[in-house]
């Protein structure tokens, strides 16, 4: 992969390396593949599944130019050293031309409960050559015939043979210890640890006591006040606990017991009894600490969700934009510790939007999907109150199968799904609205909503009124982050998710053979669309309004249609521009969807300028204010009583990769991919991405010489390159005119951009512009 510092000889070494490297593919053959996945999951030993027939995937190990699967065959043994003999008494499934490589279906002898079974698998070339099998990879069933459920799919504890605590169809998180980054002793007995980035966690100490009964004291804690523990979190949720710990005479090792945290609200999620709770905290203090402590006694225990920290990489030439990416994939890591995603450690409890987000941005940066599934099931049918937050569980769906080309949740619930786009709280024009009489005990019951308090919301938090006191969870103003929206019974934000639903659902019933809903989903969505531009967009100002029955026009009443396809084009400069007017008049939260937007319309450098900026609204605040992982809100000024461990905030994860860089799926498990770079200012850009297929990398550099932009796409996998450029004059891939590579489909010019067609393989593009 180019590195975006790379002086141009090097860019000339590689390249020659690059051909040598195409000129002697033809005598390779393809490698024993990996990555390989059961139900999804990357270490299904660790776990137990529940499926009768689960699914098998893998990653298609061949580098060449070109490279496609056409043929695979799969082993799955009771013993693994059946397999070291390439022998297997449970599925020998022969030689299967096809080339599939996710989603295989088991189709063996019936697999018994409670079992380990192994499997591997070979792939066939385009030449008909094998590869080795791959290694052996173990997994375990658990209870197939378990109905006994809180809810479809819940997924349970279960201990295995060997007394490993384990999770039915998905990963569980594990303990890791991490030194000390800087270690100072401030006074007798008196010592300060910095562990370098917070995480949910306890700690564990060793030490040599004179005597037993003397106590050590210890805080934890978040947030740092000159070499102590910030002790005074006031209205935030800023972590902060403090433990005494008992000591005994001699040397012993302790690790503190936190209390046990009890949800308060209705979904909140709890580790098990059989677990170490742990809390949000960077820093730890101890006082009272017997003389000749060191740095090497003292390990931070911390609880993350199976990892894979090397899956992605990003940097370019923009250091505070590489600070901002580090910040949110270390707060993707860190989050999930429940083994589903959570709005934070306050609540500890799911929300669709905050879900979704980070479903988004886990995708870039770990070739991880079991969790984003869970949770979503877990959503379905827990959800929380806000209108819009039902329609993220669709949002989800979609998410899912474009990633893994797998159809079994929308399959299984699909009604559930369906319901939860809204529309049976339609007028005849196709909008929706919570204020007309349709949301009734039937229509929640539909939807498995329970409580009751099912409303709008726009964006979090509110604001305070005029002459009221502000309230923990208020932002300082009457506009809160929600731009001083005005909710009216017709909503445009409501109704522009509502919009996107229907278009999403619309595409999944057609993935599960629904063509006849899928054709009706798509006639509303149309309808819907045609109403909400007909009733919410004002002509005379060339923005849409809040709802309604108001003149009042708002930056998320604008950012949701442009994020969700729904202006029509000569529209879309008037629109931007109220946008760009209001810079970030919008929470953490809205600031996924107002990024979307800006780069849906071209706006790439002013989206640059609002992922760096420095301001009070800003990820580099974030960083500023002491926070290793992103926040609940943009400061405690916009709501006090926020946490500095909230994953919503994470959207430069997810906007990087897929806006910035421009690399999204344009068919279900990325059987086709587009890379669309949008470099605006940036000098160069490189990135690593993970993919359910492979690892898709993507550099470019602009220099004196010209652009260059190099993209590696896995193999069994095709792509659709945007070249930002405007005419294909002069444009080269590994030195030679691009209309003359057999290996590329020059598809036309739009927008500025050279479009293509490849298939897998290396490809190095140059031109003698600089770009746009």
């Amino acid at each position: 992969m180019l590195k975006f510092d790379l002086s141009d000889l090097k860019y000339f070494l590689i390249i020659i390396a690059f051909i040598l490297t195409i000129s002697s593919s033809s005598a390779q053959e393809p490698g024993a593949p990996r990555g390989l996945l059961c139900e999804l999951l990357r270490e299904p030993a660790a776990a137990v599944i529940t499926d009768k027939t689960p699914e098998f995937g893998w990653i298609v190990n061949d580098s060449r130019r070109g490279a496609v699967q056409t043929a695979f065959q799969i082993l799955v043994a009771s013993d693994e050293a059946l397999l070291v003999q390439d022998k297997a008494d449970m599925w020998d499934s022969k030689k299967i031309i096809s080339s599939q490589s996710i989603n295989i279906e088991y189709h063996g002898r019936p697999l018994l409960e409670n079992k380990s079974y192994w499997w591997q698998v070979r792939t066939w070339d385009a030449a008909g050559k094998p590869s080795p099998f791959s290694k052996p990879q173990q997994f375990r069933t658990g209870n197939l015939n378990d109905t006994q459920r809180a809810w479809p799919a819940e997924s349970k504890w279960v201990r295995l043979e060997n007394g490993d605590m384990v999770l039915e169809n998905r990963q569980k998180a594990s303990y890791h210890e991490i030194a000390p980054k800087e270690f100072l002793q401030t006074g007798p007995g008196h010592y300060f640890v910095d562990f370098g980035k917070a995480a949910f966690a306890t700690i564990k100490v060793t030490l040599k006591s004179e005597r037993a009964g003397d106590s050590l004291v210890v805080y934890l804690g978040e947030r740092r006040q000159h070499n102590t523990v910030n002790k005074k979190p006031g209205r935030t949720n800023i972590g902060f606990k403090k433990a005494v710990l008992p000591l005994e005479r001699g040397k012993h090792e302790y690790t503190v017991q936190l209390p046990r945290f009890i949800s308060r609200f209705p979904n909140g999620q709890m580790l098990p009894e059989h677990t170490l709770e742990v809390t949000p905290f960077r820093y730890a203090e101890f006082v009272n600490a017997p003389e000749g402590l060191v740095a090497g006694d003292i390990r931070q225990i911390a609880l993350f969700y199976y990892f894979d920290d090397q899956a992605s990489s990003f940097t370019c030439s923009n250091d505070a934009l590489n600070r901002v990416w580090d910040l949110c994939k270390y707060t993707l890591k860190a989050t999930p510790f429940l083994a589903l995603y959570v709005d934070g450690n306050r609540e500890r409890m799911p929300y669709e939007a905050d879900a979704y987000i980070q479903q988004q941005g886990h995708y870039c940066v770990d070739r991880e999907f079991s969790v984003a599934r869970y949770t979503n099931q877990f959503l379905i049918f827990n959800p929380s109150w806000p209108t819009e937050w039902q329609m993220h569980t669709v949002f989800m769906a979609y998410s899912d199968y474009m990633h893994t080309g797998n159809t079994e949740t929308i399959a299984r619930f699909y009604d559930d799904l369906r319901a939860k786009t809204l529309i049976d709280l339609e007028r005849d024009d196709g909008l929706i609205s919570t204020t007309t009489g349709l949301v009734n005990d039937e229509f929640l019951h539909k939807i498995h909503y329970r409580g009751k308090s099912f409303r709008d919301i726009v964006d979090w938090p509110a604001g305070t009124p005029v002459g009221k006191k502000q309230a923990n969870n208020q932002g300082p103003t009457p506009e809160g982050e929600r731009d001083g929206y005005i909710f009216m019974p017709i909503n445009t934000v409501v109704n522009a998710f509502h919009y996107r639903a229907l278009v999403l659902m619309a595409e999944m019933a057609r993935a599960v053979g629904k063509q006849d809903d899928a054709l009706l989903l798509k006639n509303r969505a149309e309808k819907v669309r045609a109403s909400f531009n007909r009733l919410l967009f004002d002509g005379k100002r060339g923005i849409y309004v809040d709802g309604v029955g108001t003149a009042h026009a708002t930056l998320h009443a604008n950012m949701f249609p442009l994020a969700f396809g729904l202006v029509p084009e000569k529209w879309i400069p008037g629109v931007v521009k109220y946008i760009k007017s209001k810079d970030m008049a919008c929470s953490v939260y809205g600031a996924q969807y107002l990024l979307q937007a800006l780069y849906n319309a071209g706006e790439a450098e002013y989206a640059l300028g609002l992922m760096t900026s420095d301001s009070k609204r800003s990820w580099l605040n974030m960083i500023r204010v002491g926070s290793t992982m992103t926040t609940e809100a943009w400061d405690e000024y916009y709501k006090p009583n926020l946490t500095w461990n909230h994953a919503w905030g994470s959207a430069p994860a997810n906007i990087i990769p897929r806006e910035l860089m421009g690399i999204t799926p344009l068919q279900p498990a990325f059987r086709k991919v587009r890379i669309k770079p949008q470099p605006g200012n940036l000098e160069s850009a490189s990135i690593k991405m993970p993919t359910i297929r492979g690892f898709i990398y993507c550099t470019w550099k602009k220099s004196d010489s010209g652009f260059h932009l190099d993209v590696t796409i896995p193999a069994n996998t095709s792509a659709e390159v945007w070249l930002p450029t405007k005419s294909v004059d002069g444009v080269k891939e590994n030195g030679q005119d691009i209309c003359s590579v057999k290996d590329i489909l020059l598809k036309g010019e739009k927008d500025n951009y050279v479009i293509c067609e490849t298939s897998a393989g290396r490809y190095h593009f140059s031109w003698g512009e600089s770009g746009k």
